[in-house]
């Protein structure tokens, strides 16, 4: 039915706060990421706590699922007071295999491909898209903008922060997803994800085609500011 690959990486930082999780249970199908943000504190607790009740919930209800995320990550900054400001970002996939939905919150993104082209993405929130919307930089400046890392909406604060997606999608064999951190996308093009999927003969091949094109750039970038980086790519076979 599905075909997925996952990779989650510290990249260039002394601690992963990047966290990722699929799985199904009873026809349902789920892919989430999260993004623990660095300059909160704690985002590897609040990215992992997002993660645990997102596959503790698993089920076709995104708002139930992404309030038990909010819920989860408020617990762990009453158990980490020293780290009471965390956040995470969240791209959430569901699917009952033949038709699929989702819902974001932060700069996490979704990707849906069909017949090895992009067909729509979710928006970011942050800054930079904001800019974009009002026409004041190109989506392609998002990737190296001085504020692409203000995050306008976020899991962990007073209440669960999130856009829900178009509702339900049909699903045709070939479709594909990708799930990604800014780590990722930010070195990943939107035309290198299509050229790497229409040459790819399996998932596997696909992500790992991506990784290539990421690591050329990740070497020219310094240590110290290389960023984690995650994705998710599913197949509906």
């Amino acid at each position: 039915m599905f075909a997925t690959a996952q990779v989650s990486d510290r990249g260039g930082r002394e601690v992963n706060q990047d966290a990722v999780w699929s799985g199904s249970t009873a026809g349902c199908f789920g892919w989430a990421l999260a993004d623990g943000l660095g300059g909160m504190g704690g985002g590897e607790l609040a990215s992992a706590a997002a993660i645990h009740a997102i596959s503790s919930t698993l089920s076709e209800d995104l708002l139930t699922m992404a309030t038990a995320a909010q819920d989860a990550i408020k617990q762990a900054q009453k158990a980490y007071p020293q780290s009471a400001s965390m956040r995470s970002t969240l791209v959430l996939l569901v699917s009952d295999g033949n038709r699929a939905k989702w819902m974001h919150s932060g700069d996490s993104r979704l990707y849906r491909f069909q017949r090895g082209a992009l067909i729509e993405h979710t928006l970011d929130h942050s800054v930079p898209q904001m800019l974009v919307l009002t026409g004041k930089i190109t989506p392609a400046e998002i990737r190296r903008h001085p504020d692409r890392n203000r995050i306008l909406k976020s899991l962990g604060g007073a209440s669960a922060e999130i856009e829900m997606g178009p509702g339900w999608r049909d699903l045709e064999p070939g479709d594909a997803f990708l799930l990604a951190s800014d780590g990722f996308w930010e070195l990943v093009t939107e035309r290198e994800m299509e050229a790497e999927l229409v040459r790819a003969a399996t998932v596997q091949d696909w992500l790992q085609g991506m990784q290539v094109r990421l690591m050329e750039r990740f070497v020219k970038i310094d240590a110290g500011q290389a960023d984690n980086y995650s994705a998710i790519a599913v197949w509906r076979t």
